[in-house]
């Protein structure tokens, strides 16, 4: 498949993704979890389905070292969407987790021993400024907003704070499990397919802990505005089919290289500031440029765009 067109449908999906989820989010800040459950069962479903051959497939992997990486990405499956009820404005939560890099540089230099070229070290200092510029703005704009009394405010602030310091949490424990994963694909080869059913269908029982909440905005959903679905004629709430959309958007997430990603970021990064209108100074595009910029180096992606066009002008020689 062309490269160009392999790419332009990432983009198309995942900024779709995006865009959805902001569209949830705008309308019922605390819907996180619905989101999240709805992702897992539907990607649960389809692992089942193909991945296992409806269970009869035995995985290659125990599932005991699964059921540690599970707990793992639960946990920073929720807490990310979990953290946007605490003041965490979209773009901000886009830009933070762009610092997953830092997360495995250092916990790869920690844990695994591991050392990087100067380049990469240069690419993570890069990263850092750029994330401390758009929180400390961000900081500044939460601050700013005064509320009935200046307990709202800091109490408004002290929210936000939360929200960050969960985005921590799960950039850290993120880069944990892509240890604990790395350790496990040496030992018994990759399986990626494999990991990304159990990692889905294994938690679901978790989601229990989370039923009434779930069910909460279940009902919020079915109470939304009615709008025709043209293939079938029939009305459906128009948060459901904003919820399903982000679903199917979300697969096409999973499988992207770490380069279309970064690309891929700073596309939705662009629509949820100027579709959704949020406030974006101009050291919040400071700070996301010096970002990016330091993603788009350690990631090497003008060697993996090269190596892509070689292998699109080799194809062509062949045909």
């Amino acid at each position: 498949m062309n490269t160009a067109f392999a790419v332009s449908l990432v983009f198309a999906g995942c900024c779709s993704n995006v865009v959805f989820l902001e569209l949830l989010v705008r309308k019922f800040p605390g819907c996180g979890n619905i989101v999240t459950f709805a992702q897992f069962a539907f990607i649960a479903l389809e692992g089942f389905v193909f991945q296992t051959n409806f269970g009869r497939k035995k995985p290659a992997i125990p599932i005991s070292n699964y059921v540690i990486m599970v707990t793992m990405f639960f946990t920073v499956s929720v807490i990310n969407n979990y953290a946007l009820n605490f003041n965490i404005a979209m773009p901000l939560h886009m830009i933070f987790r762009s610092g997953s890099l830092i997360a495995n540089m250092i916990l790869g230099i920690i844990i695994l021993k591991k050392r990087y070229s100067a380049s990469k070290y240069l690419s993570i200092v890069l990263v850092s400024i750029g994330i401390f510029i758009c929180t400390i703005m961000s900081a500044k704009q939460v601050s700013a907003q005064k509320g009935s009394t200046d307990e709202d405010g800091v109490y408004t602030f002290l929210q936000w704070l939360v929200g960050i310091c969960m985005l921590t949490f799960a950039l850290l424990m993120s880069a944990r499990m892509g240890i604990f994963q790395e350790t496990l694909y040496k030992q018994y080869g990759k399986h990626s397919k494999e990991a990304l059913f159990y990692n889905h269908c294994l938690p679901l029982p978790g989601f229990l802990l989370l039923s009434t909440n779930i069910y909460n905005h279940a009902v919020f959903f079915s109470q939304s505005t009615p709008v025709e679905i043209p293939l079938i004629g029939q009305h459906v709430p128009v948060m459901w089919v904003y919820l399903l959309m982000n679903v199917i958007t979300q697969c096409g997430v999973t499988f992207m290289h770490l380069w279309i990603l970064t690309l891929r970021k700073f596309l939705s990064l662009i629509i949820s500031i100027l579709y959704f209108q949020n406030p974006f100074t101009v050291w919040h595009w400071v700070g996301t440029a010096v970002v990016f910029l330091g993603t788009l180096l350690y990631t090497e992606v003008w060697t993996s765009i090269r190596t892509a066009m070689k292998g699109d002008k080799l194809e062509k020689k062949a045909e």
